[in-house]
């Protein structure tokens, strides 16, 4: 399997193209914008896209999956709690001074302990509330998939609408439970592990405090 990062967007979001290279097809994780390049990475990759995962329905997650499912035609995946914000990704764009496109309407619910597969491999869904709702960490092989719960150093936001600090803490402990030697691949920034966030990131060390919501 092999997992290619490509940032996007005003936001310098992190889509995600993860490839079994065996089976010869892949998914894209938040596909935040740039649709036209998400494809050339899609193609460039020599793997058949199967299907799009979504984390959580900010803007800069989803802003590219009409122009994908435009061409490709493949199922969106997402969590039925995020529907509220995932059907006003144009409002979310217009109060960021930027321009969305609105995605067409998830194919498939995803929920806690389902299964989705890429080729061989599959990966398991947690559900991660707090800095959105219907917000997910997919994972499995060593490698999680946090969206905006977790960054190298720091946690997704909460002060945006909709957002719980409660909540947050709650997903960030079972992050935790994932291993420390799990991979994290979050919506912004390096890669990290949750060993080294554990002792190293301060809302996760003890040393600052999660506010906001709830």
């Amino acid at each position: 399997m092999r997992v290619e990062t490509i940032t996007v967007g005003p936001f310098q979001e992190n889509t995600f193209l993860v490839v079994c290279t065996g089976a010869r097809e892949c998914v894209l994780i938040d596909p935040g914008g740039e649709p036209d390049r998400l494809l050339h990475a899609v193609r460039q990759s020599g793997a058949t896209l199967r299907a799009i995962w979504v984390t959580h329905p900010h803007v800069d997650h989803v802003g590219g999956i009409a122009g994908i499912k435009r061409v490709m035609g493949v199922p969106v995946y997402a969590h039925p709690d995020g529907r509220l914000l995932y059907d006003s990704v144009e409002e979310q764009a217009r109060a960021f001074g930027i321009v969305a496109e609105q995605p067409p309407p998830p194919d498939f619910e995803i929920r806690e302990g389902d299964r989705l597969r890429v080729g061989k491999h599959e990966f398991g869904v947690i559900e991660t509330p707090g800095h959105a709702p219907g917000h997910v960490v997919i994972h499995g092989h060593g490698m999680a998939f946090v969206g905006d719960c977790l960054f190298a150093g720091s946690i997704g936001r909460t002060d945006l609408p909709l957002g719980n600090g409660a909540e947050l803490a709650r997903s960030l402990e079972r992050i935790c439970e994932l291993g420390d030697a799990t991979v994290v691949y979050p919506g912004h920034g390096p890669a990290t592990t949750v060993g080294r966030e554990k002792t190293s990131n301060p809302f996760l060390n003890g040393t600052a405090r999660i506010v906001g919501g709830g």
